[in-house]
């Protein structure tokens, strides 16, 4: 069943507010419109980049009758501590997951996350937490902002790496759904991440062509590391 029947068959409708996230794609603000209420924008944790619980109780109104989490990229919400604001608030609370990978593909992927993880310099790397399934490896790269950030992609595009900007406008300002709302860590997320290869298929020369291309830019490139994985 889908976030938009969840939503209907919870009773949330006309009149009804939805907290959920801006960054991330536009699919969850369009299941709360198809449920007849309106989208909510709160901020993200710079950490998980999925819904900070903070920011969700500071968007809770008298309307407010759910919050609709997203994990991002391969990590999990703070479950514990967005339940329990829906529980104070008594709203329902509905979690939106990615795919799941088989358990060998997604050991491959933990593998290469850590290859990079140890090697990497001038980005600042994902922080693994507990759980994280690297579904995207997603970096920030420093400096100012969106500039930098596209330079460098492109300039390691040019290299040979494919890399993607993981979301490129944040929906609170797609023109259907823009808001005036102050949500500054998904601004600076939207800016400065660039999401780089971590695919369980991933050969030993092609991580260590990453590793090279970004460092080549961001940080002296390191020599004669021996890789965690083969080929």
């Amino acid at each position: 069943m889908g976030t938009a029947a969840l939503l209907r068959a919870a009773g949330v409708g006309v009149g009804d507010e939805v907290v959920v996230p801006a960054f991330g794609n536009v699919e969850v603000a369009e299941a709360v419109v198809q449920a007849g209420a309106l989208p909510v924008f709160a901020d993200i944790d710079p950490v998980t980049y999925c819904l900070d619980a903070s920011a969700v109780e500071a968007a809770v109104t008298a309307r407010t009758a759910a919050v609709v989490v997203v994990h991002r990229f391969g990590r999990s919400a703070d479950r514990a501590r967005l339940h329990a604001a829906g529980q104070r608030h008594g709203l329902l609370v509905l979690e939106h997951g990615e795919s799941e990978a088989p358990h060998e593909e997604t050991a491959r992927r933990r593998e290469r996350a850590a290859y990079l993880d140890a090697r990497l310099r001038g980005v600042r790397t994902p922080d693994g937490g507990d759980g994280h399934i690297y579904q995207q490896y997603v970096v920030r790269v420093p400096g100012n902002g969106r500039p930098d950030r596209d330079a460098f992609a492109r300039a390691v595009r040019a290299k040979g790496v494919d890399c993607r900007v993981p979301v490129k406008t944040p929906v609170h300002r797609l023109p259907e759904f823009r808001r005036c709302v102050s949500l500054p860590e998904t601004e600076r997320a939207a800016e400065e991440t660039l999401a780089l290869p971590v695919d369980a298929a991933l050969t030993r020369r092609e991580m260590q062509r990453i590793v090279t291309a970004c460092n080549a830019l961001g940080g002296p490139v390191v020599v004669g590391s021996t890789a965690v994985f083969g080929v």
